[in-house]
């Protein structure tokens, strides 16, 4: 994927490459320790974070890491992981071309469904990932990543796959791309065109240009100090103890 017109439609004043990489690291180390989730937080093997290159213009953003994922600390490592990789594959990318994560960085157990405080919980952390990576395009696998990153809990993915649409997410203006889960595509394989179908489709809108973001907010003015008059000055008396208890 080219990087020459990574800039372009950005705000100037940017972080460059690296110190977003940086502070990627520092998020993905806030995660690591994360408690926010009681349940989640003590039945997990490790939290999972997402991998792949830190600097992507293509992202994909699933649901919650299962049993495999659990156990090795990295996302989509099973059979829809190698669909995932094959898919990437036909229209010429590697997984390392990409970065891929999840709404949810802890396993659910048994596989459940994400609650929806446990998505209000973790959702922090996507959205620095989203951040902080700066991706052009950011595909949606399945119902639960679309809902949140389209902040619409009633349409579904059946209804959505296949149709970009420029959303602000958090401080970001993105193209989002919601496609079927690839594990659905696994138990259903007359989905599986259809997925493929979709993929086709992200070349044409990586060559795209990005989403003209957001402007950035007024920063606050600064209040200037006012002149202390010296006769205050000099009547101005030492707090007493009692004071000191109240700030």
């Amino acid at each position: 994927m080219p990087r020459g017109r990574r800039r372009r439609g950005y705000p100037r004043g940017m972080p460059t490459a690296d110190e977003r990489r940086e502070e990627l690291k520092a998020v993905y180390r806030q995660a690591s320790v994360c408690t926010r989730c009681p349940q989640l937080a003590s039945t997990r093997q490790t939290v999972v974070f997402g991998s792949g290159n830190a600097d992507a213009d293509l992202m994909f953003v699933g649901e919650a890491p299962g049993a495999n994922e659990d156990k090795q600390g990295v996302p989509f490592v099973g059979q829809a992981g190698k669909l995932l990789e094959q898919l990437l594959n036909e229209i010429g990318l590697q997984r390392s071309d990409v970065f891929i994560a999840n709404v949810l960085k802890c396993r659910p157990p048994g596989n459940r469904d994400p609650l929806p405080q446990e998505i209000d919980n973790c959702q922090d952390y996507l959205f620095r990932q989203l951040e902080l990576i700066e991706p052009r395009v950011v595909c949606t696998l399945g119902n639960f990543s679309t809902k949140l990153l389209r902040a619409d809990p009633s349409t579904g993915i059946t209804r959505l796959h296949g149709r970009e649409e420029v959303r602000v997410i958090g401080p970001r203006a993105v193209r989002l791309f919601p496609i079927y889960h690839p594990a659905a595509a696994l138990y259903t394989r007359s989905l599986l065109d259809t997925l493929r179908a979709d993929f086709a489709r992200l070349p044409d809108l990586l060559a795209l240009d990005p989403p003209r973001q957001p402007e950035p907010p007024e920063p606050e003015p600064i209040m200037e100090e006012p002149e202390l008059v010296e006769e205050i000055e000099e009547a101005r008396e030492e707090p007493s103890e009692s004071q000191l208890g109240l700030f």
